[in-house]
C-alpha cells in the first residue's frame, strides 16, 4: 500500500498541535499525524499527515493559511518492508563494552562483549544514534573508573537501552521512564527479551514524575538523552533528585546548544566532568556538588 506524507512547520508547539488536530478533518482522511520540534533552536515544529490515498491539495494548501504555517509539501513513499531493510542496512554497534545489535546478527556477538538485543523494528534508540552511544560510551568510562551507583533512572527511556545497559554494569534495580505509553511497552519487551525482567521497573513517566522514581531518589545516575528544552526544563528536578555526588549523563544535545545547557545545569548545582561531541552531537557528564 503506498503512502502519501504532508508536511509542514509552523512556530510554537501550541500552534503546531492545534494544525495536526485540525488536518485529522480533512477528506481523504490522514490515517496518522504526528508533531516534532525542529531542532534549530527557533521554537518551529513540523507537522506531519500521513495518507493511505492522495491528498486534496486544495484542502491542505488553505488549512496551512488558516493557521498561518508553511505550504505542505507532499511525497509519495515507495513501498517499502522497513523492517527488512533496517535490517539489512542497520549494522551491530560497538560502544566500549556494549554490542547493540539485532536477532539478524546475534551471531556476530564478539566474545566478552556485553550484548544489548534490540529489534530492528524497534530500531529508534538502539544505539546507532550518535546520542545513544555516547552515553554508552560515558556509562563505559564510569564503569572502569570504578563507579558503583546504587539508584538508577533512565529519564525518557525510549527502547531502554541505556537502562539496560546500566542494569548489566551494576547489581542494582534500575528505572526507566519514558512520557510515550507505546516506547514503554517497548521497552519492557525489551527488558524481557534481554534477560533482565526484575532488574529494569519501565513505567510511564513525564520527568522524575512517577510515584516509584519519586521514592527511589535521590539518584547516584541519571540517564536523560531527550531534546535541549526538556533537559533545560528538568534542571530543578535534577537538583533535587540527583544525589550529592551523583551524575547526570545528558544528551540529544546538538554541538552548538552544550554551551547553553552546561550553564543552566551549573546554576542549578551541577558541574561539567566531562564533553564528548560525535559529530553534530554532545554527550555531557554534569556532576552535583
Amino acid at each position: 500500500m503506498a503512502t502519501w506524507t504532508a508536511l509542514t512547520h509552523t512556530k510554537g508547539r501550541e500552534a503546531a498541535e492545534a494544525l495536526a488536530e485540525a488536518g485529522e478533518d480533512l477528506t481523504p482522511e490522514p490515517v496518522g499525524t504526528g508533531v516534532f520540534e525542529i531542532e534549530d533552536g527557533s521554537d518551529r515544529w513540523e507537522v506531519g499527515l500521513y495518507f493511505t490515498e492522495p491528498p486534496d491539495d486544495v484542502a491542505l494548501a488553505l488549512l496551512a493559511a488558516a493557521w498561518g504555517a508553511a505550504p505542505f509539501t507532499v511525497s509519495e513513499l515507495p513501498e517499502v518492508d522497513w523492517v527488512a531493510h533496517v535490517k539489512r542496512e542497520l549494522a551491530p554497534v560497538e560502544a566500549g563494552r556494549f554490542f547493540v545489535h539485532g536477532s539478524h546478527d546475534a551471531e556476530s556477538v564478539p566474545e566478552g562483549a556485553e550484548a544489548l538485543l534490540i529489534e530492528a523494528a524497534m530500531a529508534f534508540g538502539t544505539g546507532h544514534h550518535a546520542t545513544t552511544k555516547g552515553c554508552l560510551l560515558a556509562l563505559d568510562r564510569l564503569v572502569a573508573e570504578g563507579a558503583a551507583p546504587e539508584r538508577i533512572v533512565d529519564i525518557g527511556c525510549g527502547t531502554a537501552v541505556l537502562a539496560m545497559a546500566a542494569a548489566r554494569m551494576f547489581p542494582v534495580m534500575v528505572l526507566a521512564g519514558d512520557i510515550d505509553p507505546q516506547a514503554v511497552d517497548v521497552a519492557r519487551a525489551n527488558v524481557i527479551a534481554n534477560g533482565l525482567d526484575g532488574r529494569v521497573e519501565c513505567v510511564e513517566a513525564v520527568g522524575f514524575d512517577h510515584p516509584l522514581i519519586e521514592r527511589a531518589a535521590p539518584f547516584d545516575l541519571v540517564f536523560a538523552n531527550i531534546l535541549k528544552q526538556p533537559l533545560i526544563d528538568l534542571v530543578p528536578d535534577m537538583a533535587r533528585y540527583v544525589a550529592h555526588g551523583g551524575r547526570a549523563i545528558l544528551s540529544g544535545i546538538l554541538t552548538t546548544q552544550a554551551q547553553e545547557v552546561i550553564d543552566a545545569y551549573a546554576k542549578g548545582g551541577l558541574a561539567l566532568e566531562r564533553r564528548d561531541d560525535f559529530g553534530d552531537w554532545s554527550t555531557l557528564v554534569m556532576q552535583r556538588a
